[in-house]
């Protein structure tokens, strides 16, 4: 097997070097162009087409998903499915760097369609759009799509620091919205019952509960409603929050207590109260040890130094997928200063030739960490059985 995993690299290196120009350009033409969660028309079209001109075959749209696609090469064996993202946030374009993950997924994906056959293995390369908001893997998961893939990766760009393993948070994205009755807040606001502050209330109990809850819980929220006109009393209030927890099953006990906050605010206030997800839910990433310590034997054959991983910081659909398959999210800097995701620092970073190198490197492995998933079985047995079906 060692001979053929160096025999199939050698091959693989050369096509993403020569592929490499190709997939930095279309990042940058990603980020000149971005697009918002479920409108990446132009951006699936464009990666659908860089990966047709590599011999992959590609369905578009993927699962009844506007923007999502799925390309193929191979026939038979173990599969390995590489994800990319592509969309953007607002007013920050490809601040979060999607434009990079989805390009690395995309070269190593050219290199090893030349060379699925050859081992009896198949590849996909997954378009997963929306990872913002209504992540679409959370749709391909609860589908079964991921229920007999072997791995599922991706790289996720980050500034000065490269991860290997990958920690996320579950996540509820949820909106309370109040009702009352309008008044003359002046002529006769004792004839009104105040949405407004049925939303105020919520937000004080909210913040009562956090003393109660675990460390890495992590509960923010907006006003997204709260009234027309000073002069009338508001009949109508909202409130959208973001609830976090490093377990799905704490996150659903977390959101009881919360349904409780919002029934007493509604109580004291004599309105009203209902509420409903306003994004897919995101469950947390199950790490998984053999699968990572494959690839930091990857890292390490290439000489790309790493740190362990550093909790979680954030949430991410990536992390649905890992309850259905063994799957990575490695992060790989593209930076030599400190700067956070979704800020206007990260944003100027996705262009630069540091971030072009990154996708090179970030192509070769993924491509590494797929060949060594497709040519051996134990390793496999061992992935699968490190996560909770």
């Amino acid at each position: 097997m060692k001979d053929l995993y160096q025999e199939l690299t050698s091959e693989i290196d050369d096509i993403i070097s020569e592929k490499a120009p190709y997939a930095a350009a279309l990042s940058d033409d990603l980020a000149d162009n971005p697009e918002l969660g479920g409108q990446e028309f132009r951006s699936s079209e464009k990666m659908s087409n860089f990966l047709r001109e590599a011999g992959l075959l590609v369905e578009r749209p993927f699962m009844d998903i506007p923007t999502a696609y799925r390309a193929t090469a191979g026939d038979g064996g173990p599969v390995v499915a590489l994800l990319a993202e592509y969309d953007a946030l607002p007013g920050l374009g490809h601040a979060c760097g999607h434009c990079l993950s989805g390009a690395m997924s995309l070269l190593a994906g050219a290199a090893l369609a030349k060379v699925a056959k050859k081992v009896e293995a198949t590849l996909w390369v997954v378009g997963t759009p929306s990872e913002e908001t209504d992540g679409a893997k959370v749709t391909m998961s609860e589908a079964g799509i991921f229920d007999e893939v072997a791995l599922a990766a991706m790289i996720h760009a980050d500034s000065d620091g490269s991860h290997v393993g990958y920690r996320s948070l579950a996540m509820d994205a949820l909106e309370f919205r109040f009702t009352g009755k309008a008044a003359h807040a002046a002529g006769a606001p004792w004839e009104g019952r105040n949405a407004l502050n049925g939303v105020q209330l919520f937000f004080h109990a909210v913040d009562m509960l956090r003393q109660h809850v675990k460390p890495e819980v992590r509960m923010h929220g907006i006003i997204s409603s709260g009234g027309e006109a000073p002069n009338i009393v508001p009949q109508e209030g909202a409130a959208k929050f973001y609830f976090r927890s490093p377990t799905r099953s704490y996150l659903n006990e977390l959101t009881e207590k919360i349904y409780d906050c919002a029934r007493g605010s509604a109580m004291a206030t004599g309105t009203e109260v209902s509420w409903s997800n306003v994004e897919f839910s995101f469950d947390e990433m199950i790490p998984n040890e053999p699968a990572e310590r494959m690839m930091e034997g990857v890292f390490d054959e290439l000489g790309v130094p790493y740190d362990p991983p550093h909790g979680a910081q954030g949430s991410s659909d990536v992390g649905n997928v890992s309850h259905k398959c063994p799957a990575l999210q490695p992060q790989l800097s593209i930076m030599d200063v400190y700067a956070a995701h979704h800020t206007e620092e990260f944003e100027r970073a996705v262009k630069t030739d540091r971030a072009h190198r990154a996708i090179e490197t970030g192509a070769r492995i993924l491509a590494r960490a797929t060949l060594k998933t497709w040519l051996d079985h134990d390793l496999r047995e061992k992935m699968s059985s490190a996560i909770s079906r």
